[in-house]
């Protein structure tokens, strides 16, 4: 085929326009995780970590079996048990409880430092699990856009020498939701983005439901109406419908580069840590800011090495 055939000049708009379609999924979930921080933080106030780490994700399972429900989804089979079991572990166990027992300490601001690692964490299980293989530049720019969004948030949380003991929970919830995530957007592109994330649900609920239940035990729930809405936040979105968006957006793919629009995710937290919470907010926000997403423009626009053809025998 020559260089200049038609074939080839149809192909290459439509993977441009399915790679951008993927970032404009992956933007829409992130802007809706980046209230996560924040609002946790808001309903930690008058609510247990645990009642809010579990008890959000049983919100979500119910509107996970009613949609599943409603609309007949098949069930899924043999080893994709398995795979949403690791889904589920990563972002309805892990990353909710580490983070709500983590931010009854931290300020929400120092909490982003979770989302400035997630990119970098996320590209490398998308790489480990899947076929993607970036280049060597996509990978430099991945490392410099995580120190600076680190940078940044901790020069919003008081400076290095302020860290805190949620600091080794912010770590583990990393890991959790980064195989969660790389999994799960495998996973949507056999099951679909919303029903992964249903059935992951679903799953574990069980399990949510007795963390609930010991949690109401231990202490029973009594939050202010803005605390409750803050959790109804969390369970609605943040939990569910947040993952519709962010799931489309990693299974149109490729993961490595969609994961990258994180790298925003700091910055609006810490911008709606400030304005919600009155967290202190600097003129390093500015800079810091822009140094973020400029790293994270330059990371999505690096081009995946494209899958090496089979040689003709």
């Amino acid at each position: 085929m020559r260089d200049n055939s038609s074939a080839t000049t149809l192909i290459c708009p439509v993977i441009l326009s399915r790679s951008a379609t993927g970032l404009w999924w992956g933007l829409v979930g992130v802007a809706a995780f980046s209230f996560t921080v924040p609002f946790t933080r808001v309903a930690v106030g008058g609510l247990s970590p645990l009642f809010i780490g579990s008890a959000r994700a049983v919100v979500a399972a119910v509107l996970a079996a009613f949609a599943l429900a409603l609309t007949r989804q098949r069930l899924p089979q043999g080893a994709q048990w398995a795979r949403l079991a690791a889904v589920a572990g990563g972002i309805v166990v892990g990353f909710p409880l580490l983070t709500s027992f983590a931010l009854a300490t931290a300020p929400a601001s120092h909490g982003a430092v979770v989302i400035a690692l997630l990119p970098a964490a996320t590209a490398t299980a998308a790489v480990l699990r899947g076929s993607e293989h970036p280049p060597v530049a996509f990978w430099v720019v991945t490392g410099v856009g995580a120190l600076a969004a680190i940078a940044f948030a901790f020069a919003q949380s008081g400076g290095f020498g302020q860290l805190h003991g949620a600091d080794l929970l912010f770590l583990g919830a990393v890991v959790a939701a980064a195989i969660g995530y790389a999994e799960g957007g495998l996973l949507a592109r056999e099951l679909g983005a919303w029903q992964t994330v249903s059935w992951a649900l679903v799953l574990l609920s069980p399990l949510m439901m007795f963390l609930t239940v010991l949690s109401m035990a231990q202490q029973p729930p009594s939050g202010t109406p803005v605390q409750w809405a803050a959790f109804a936040y969390l369970g609605l979105v943040s939990m569910f419908l947040g993952f519709f968006a962010w799931y489309r957006g990693l299974a149109i793919g490729p993961m490595a580069q969609v994961s990258q629009i994180q790298l925003i995710q700091p910055i609006l937290s810490i911008c709606w840590a400030g304005l919600l919470l009155g967290e202190a907010l600097t003129w390093t926000t500015i800079i810091g800011g822009l140094a973020v997403i400029l790293c994270a423009g330059i990371a999505v626009r690096v081009r995946l090495s494209p899958p090496r053809a089979a040689r003709n025998p």
